[in-house]
């Protein structure tokens, strides 16, 4: 890091980098067991979302799935179309849709659920279950940060 604010710092400690690095070296075992059954990883987070907290309006499946809601509405469409969930109007606000993940969806959650496990547990090993804990714990209080505002002096 530089204590130049004016300066870029050097890209091997730029955070952006430094996570989208870290993200690649995560996600790639899960990317190789979601291949196996065509399904892409945004999809795959919805599944998770959906099937841990149960039937939802989209914009709590944007927000939970790190997904842009416009690219959320085209996902669903195209797992509704391949059995995955479905969706439902609100019964309070009909411009909302509630969707709900299907036997099938559950069934692919279900079926992947033992590698994803093991894929979590082998990095827990590599990385040391303190450090993956204490890591969490970082990246969650660096996602509550408001870093549009300005800094507390």
């Amino acid at each position: 890091m530089t204590n130049d604010p004016s300066k870029l710092a050097q890209t091997a400690r730029s955070l952006p980098i430094a996570l989208l690095r870290a993200r690649e070296t995560v996600m790639g075992p899960f990317r190789e067991m979601l291949s196996q059954s065509g399904i892409s990883e945004q999809k795959w987070r919805v599944l998770r979302v959906v099937s841990e907290s149960g039937p939802m309006e989209q914009t709590a499946i944007a927000t939970a799935a790190c997904l842009m809601l416009p690219s959320l509405t085209r996902i669903l469409s195209a797992m509704e179309k391949d059995g995955l969930l479905t969706r439902q109007p609100d019964t309070q606000d009909r411009r909302k849709s509630i969707v709900t993940i299907s036997a099938a969806g559950q069934d692919l959650i279900d079926s992947h659920a033992s590698r994803s496990a093991e894929i979590t547990k082998r990095l827990q090993e590599r990385y040391g279950t303190e450090k993956m804990i204490k890591l969490l714990d970082l990246l969650e209080e660096l996602t509550d940060a408001d870093l549009t505002a300005a800094p507390k002096t």
